[in-house]
């Protein structure tokens, strides 16, 4: 059973497989109800997120291969497209049995490539124009609140969120804080390269969030974090993101060629803690079910069945296909992609 919604639908109906009695009657049957939290509103004047969609389901995209010299660490999905699984190297990749992913000892979660079985293809085909929209929006957006800041030198400046907008390259030769709450957003809109030196770092402050933060680079060579430096944020680049040895990142590589990398850490930042809710009635209120457990690398979520007849609705903020709902001893177990 496949269920596939968009972000932000409601009261869509999932039947769950429900284990017989010893009677060979169901057990009381469970209503659910899938629904997806918007992003948060943002206030009269606020740069508004640049929507990701289902490429926000990877920690690295590239349409021209991903490389690593191990030991690499990536904690998310990885995935290329349009070229297949042999532009993915230094992985060790060993494909599943169900033919649609890949599994690293340097990838924890899923490897993806368009010559994986269906329907692998099609959602990265899907994930590579997600990307690319992603990358207009945030080239697009317009009344900058800052251009050509320190003539595309940032280093040891504190910014506060808002659109940058520069017809330069950007270089970090030392540190660079980005510095707001937990709903505010920085778009950084580069016309050349983005290059941040060895050693150095953006550090984040007062609850700001990688997730808030975007990247869009237009230069022709596109991204090099030097070494052991460590960036935050999500980028997208029209060429390559090059990360050298030890450097690391809090957010998402998204690039319209390749990825590369050499014993780095890659950390997606959550996508939102896919979550189960409840009511006695459709209506509501709804509340979390307590000791819930997610399994991201796995995408199983876990919950203890509250009572015999319940509502429930699947939370998250963004799209997934429904693969099951099994209720067994207990036990609600909802898998998802």
């Amino acid at each position: 059973m496949t269920s596939r919604m968009s972000k932000g639908e409601t009261n869509h109906r999932a039947n769950p497989t429900l284990p017989t009695s010893q009677s060979g009657l169901l057990r009381p049957t469970l209503a659910f109800t899938i629904c997806f939290l918007l992003a948060p509103n943002t206030s009269v004047g606020a740069v508004a997120p640049v929507l990701l969609r289902s490429a926000g389901d990877f920690a690295i995209l590239a349409k021209s291969g991903i490389s690593t010299v191990p030991p690499s660490s990536v904690l998310g999905d990885i995935g290329v497209s349009p070229i297949d699984s042999t532009a993915i190297t230094g992985f060790s990749l060993t494909l599943d049995s169900s033919g649609r992913f890949a599994v690293s000892t340097q990838v924890t979660g899923r490897v993806y490539a368009p010559d994986y079985a269906s329907p692998t293809a099609i959602t990265l085909t899907t994930a590579v124009s997600d990307m690319q929209t992603a990358y207009t929006d945030a080239a697009g957006r317009s009344l900058p609140d800052f251009t050509e800041l320190g003539g595309g030198n940032i280093g040891g400046m504190t910014l506060a969120p808002g659109l940058y907008q520069w017809g330069t390259g950007v270089t970090i030769p030392a540190d660079v804080t980005l510095s707001g709450g937990a709903q505010d957003v920085w778009i950084f809109q580069i016309a050349g390269n983005l290059t941040a030196a060895e050693g150095k770092a953006v550090i984040l402050r007062g609850g700001a969030q990688a997730k808030n933060i975007f990247w869009q680079v237009a230069g022709g060579v596109g991204v090099e974090l030097g070494t052991t430096s460590h960036f935050e944020g999500i980028i997208l680049s029209q060429a390559a993101i090059n990360l050298r040895t030890g450097a690391s990142i809090n957010g998402r590589l998204l690039a319209q060629t390749a990825v590369v990398l050499d014993a780095n850490a890659v950390v997606a930042h959550a996508t939102s803690s896919v979550r189960l809710r409840t009511a006695v009635d459709l209506s509501g209120p709804y509340v979390d079910v307590t000791n819930q457990t997610l399994d991201p690398a796995n995408r199983i979520l876990t919950a203890p069945q509250s009572g015999d007849v319940r509502f429930y609705r699947v939370w998250a903020e963004t799209v997934l296909t429904i693969r099951s709902i099994t209720v067994e001893n207990g036990m609600i177990a909802i898998r998802y992609e």
